[in-house]
């Protein structure tokens, strides 16, 4: 797992996030050992997804949310899952990931206010050399989780779509 330079390190974000992340890493490490490398995405999100309503984690498929842009809404983007509310997880099922995919889930996590995501590749070997995790040290979320955040806030760009 990589984090980006010049960000929070993994020991700086609250317990339940890190115990989050490191619970979600090892339900897809156990989609991985099942299914192996190099089906469709869409499959591993299926698996992924069954654990999840096998080890009672709440989560969202293919989020859409609206991405604010001062007082005005650009346009929309959607996000594999957001599970337990805080964590934004991209798959991908590829043989290198492209440079852009690492600042693109940054931007994501700014857009949309969630502290932390992971796109976690299928297609390597070994899962573990698939696992990339960002941090946005400006949640509002996270700094409201967080015994040493500050008291300032920020605006969130973040607006959900209605759900049926």
């Amino acid at each position: 797992m990589e984090l980006k330079p010049g960000t929070m390190r993994h020991d700086d974000l609250p317990m339940p996030i890190n115990a989050l992340t490191e619970r979600v890493i090892g339900l897809a490490i156990e989609v991985h050992r099942v299914l192996g490398p190099g089906l469709l995405e869409k499959l591993y999100e299926d698996a992924i997804a069954y654990e999840f309503e096998r080890a009672g984690i709440a989560y969202e498929r293919q989020v859409v949310v609206r991405v604010r842009y001062k007082d005005t809404v650009l346009s929309t983007l959607r996000l594999d899952l957001v599970v337990e509310g805080t964590l934004v997880l991209e798959l991908k099922c590829v043989d290198r990931l492209p440079d852009w995919e690492a600042p693109q889930l940054v931007s994501q996590l700014r857009s949309a206010d969630f502290p932390v995501g992971l796109i976690i590749n299928f297609h390597k070997q070994l899962l573990r050399d698939g696992i990339t995790r960002r941090v946005n040290p400006h949640s509002t979320t996270l700094r409201r989780l967080s015994p040493r955040s500050s008291a300032c806030s920020e605006t969130s760009a973040f607006t959900s779509e209605p759900r049926p």
